[in-house]
């Protein structure tokens, strides 16, 4: 499992997780702390990466795309330290490893989690396999 933070995440929780054996990284270390969405997710998919954001525009943007990778983690609760954040992830990957790796979109609400596998919308000829994002 290979993740990417987002910006307005924990720089540091970055670090946890790849401590805890979860190859992180974060937007900010690899210069795309301003970067827009789309980027951000042709980047995770490049890498084979999941995003993880407080941001509901990654889920928009692989709904509307057609994409079956990468998958993104909504977190819905802001303002959590990095530690509880690491504690979070591993949960929600323990609980979601599969769809995570297949294709997800993952929104994490406090004391619920909520799945919708990709492709969301299908093209005419199918779903994009290319990270169409």
């Amino acid at each position: 499992m290979k993740l990417l933070l987002d910006q307005g995440l924990p720089r540091s929780a970055a670090t946890l997780l790849n401590d805890a054996g979860i190859d992180t990284r974060h937007v900010g270390d690899l210069g795309l702390a301003e970067a827009e969405d789309a980027v951000i997710l042709r980047k995770a998919y490049e890498d084979g990466r999941t995003v993880v954001t407080l941001d509901a525009d990654f889920h928009m943007l692989l709904a509307l795309s057609g994409a079956v990778l990468p998958s993104a983690i909504r977190i819905r609760d802001e303002g959590l330290r990095a530690e509880a954040l690491v504690a979070l992830l591993h949960l929600v990957l323990n609980e979601c490893r599969d769809d995570v790796e297949h294709g997800a979109m993952v929104t994490v609400h406090p004391g619920r989690v909520r799945v919708h596998r990709l492709p969301v919308l299908r093209e005419e000829n199918g779903p994009r396999g290319d990270g169409g994002v």
